[in-house]
Parts: structure tokens; sequence; C-alpha cells
């Protein structure tokens, strides 16, 4: 089976917020068995535009990273993502070459 992917780009305006949207998202996260594979970090945009937080989180699959988007619990957190500053989201199915 195909694994899934969060590519998200952030930038936090709102700090606190930010923290409180990262304690409701783990409640999802843990019941999607979410692994981080990026976190913040050092970065370098080499081309386009990009907003300065990069986060890549993998799923089982394809279907459980929209099932985790979509949950109760992660839209209670998206609730406070979206006071807490910008960001651009896909969920994208990985490649099994």
């Amino acid at each position: 089976m195909t694994k899934g992917y969060w590519i998200a780009h952030v930038d936090v305006t709102d700090p606190e917020a930010y923290k409180a949207y990262v304690k409701l998202n783990g409640i999802a996260f843990a019941k999607y068995g979410a692994k981080f594979l990026v976190r913040g970090g050092a970065s370098e945009v080499r081309g386009g535009k990009l907003l300065p937080r990069h986060v890549v989180i993998e799923f089982t699959s394809f279907a459980a990273a929209k099932a985790c988007y979509d949950s109760p619990e992660y839209q209670d957190a998206v609730k406070v993502r979206n006071t807490a500053g910008t960001v651009d989201i896909v969920i994208v199915e990985g490649y099994d070459g």
C-alpha cells in the first residue's frame, strides 16, 4: 500500500495560538499514526515563493492521510490553526517506484 503525506508551508503569526494548535493536532495525529519527517528546522528556498516553515507528515496510506485531515479531531485543531497564521497544505500519495 502506498503511503500518504501532508506537505505544509506555514507562516506563524501568533505563536501562542500555534502552540494550542500543536497540542490539539496531536490528538488526531496519534489516532491516525502520523509520523513527522520534517517539522520546521533550517531550510533554503531555491526557487519560487514559499511560507517560511515547512512540515512533512507521513501516514500509512493516502486514505489515512485524508481521513486524518477530515476527522473531527483535526477539524477542531484547524479552527485554532486558522487563528495562528497562514498555512498552505496538500495531501499527496507517495511513490512506490
